[in-house]
């Protein structure tokens, strides 16, 4: 079997670490991915979707690092799901509620730019960020 997922959008926030107990990194990020169309009324319609993105080990450290709130980054791996449903996973938030979000876990983390650019997708700079250190 072979799974795979591909990501295109905006980081929502800046990312947060964690190490697991036995002292691995761990770090996530949301990522807003959008698709416009437009309807049989010819209405533009602006779908965005949420996507919580983890990565860990080597790449989590250099997502924490670099990785910020506004860049295009694009996500290669594979979808995480509920366990007991099979849905989008759910998670406790900080104020007690629960929510949930689409998650999956990044192999692959690419850079498509630097920060928040208007533009529409103009690349500033690409870098992969898999089990090497991203040559800056």
């Amino acid at each position: 079997m072979y799974e795979k997922y591909l990501i295109i959008g905006n980081v929502g926030r800046d990312p947060e670490m964690r190490y697991t107990p036995s002292g691995q990194a761990v770090t996530s990020f949301s990522v807003a991915v959008n698709h416009e169309y437009t309807n049989s009324g010819g209405e533009k319609i602006k779908d965005t979707k949420w996507v919580r993105v983890v990565t860990w080990g080597k790449l989590a450290e250099n997502c924490n690092q670099y990785v910020k709130k506004g860049m295009k980054v694009l996500a290669e791996g594979r979808l995480n799901a509920d366990k007991e449903t099979g849905n989008p996973v759910v998670f406790q938030r900080k104020d007690g509620t629960s929510g949930s979000a689409f998650e999956m876990t990044a192999q692959i983390v690419r850079f498509l730019s630097s920060s928040h650019s208007d533009d529409g997708g103009m690349v500033e700079a690409a870098q992969e960020v898999g089990g090497e250190p991203v040559p800056f």
